[in-house]
């Protein structure tokens, strides 16, 4: 049987467009062809779910002294400063500029999920990474 030609249905009387499988106001087939369980429905298959990165910037860098090279633990707030090495008190500016004298030898923030202190590389800085405490999906952004 062709699809259906439109006009009444033969169930409620309700006009119907042409080309209509089922009658808007009682939903019975209009085409006498098909039967209630010609059509199949498909399984459901759950999509993969996405993996979602939360940016974190550095709360501070640890650095190495360039008069003592002991380890120093510096706030982002100090970059661009003169700040004094607490070990040897030499003076210094922190930058991390190529022919700075200054060297990155981390960055630390806390984690956006379980505020655990991060600490990363510089090669980390700019890569989506995973906190080691809770394998939360992280942006360590470089600011």
């Amino acid at each position: 049987m062709p699809a259906w030609p439109g006009g009444p249905c033969p169930s409620c009387g309700e006009d119907v467009p042409e080309n209509l499988i089922r009658c808007f106001n009682c939903r019975t087939l209009l085409n006498s062809d098909l039967v209630a369980d010609s059509v199949e429905i498909p399984v459901f298959v759950p999509l993969q779910e996405l993996d979602v990165y939360v940016d974190v910037a550095p709360a501070g860098y640890f650095v190495g002294c360039p008069r003592c090279d002991k380890e120093l633990r510096i706030a982002k707030k100090y970059v661009g400063q003169k700040v004094v090495c607490k070990h040897c008190e030499g003076p210094f500016v922190l930058e991390f500029a190529p022919e700075g004298k200054v060297e990155m030898l981390a960055a630390y923030a806390p984690c956006p999920t379980c505020q655990q202190e991060l600490r990363a590389s510089p090669k980390y800085l700019g890569q989506k990474v995973v906190c080691k405490h809770c394998s939360g999906h992280l942006n360590f952004v470089e600011s």
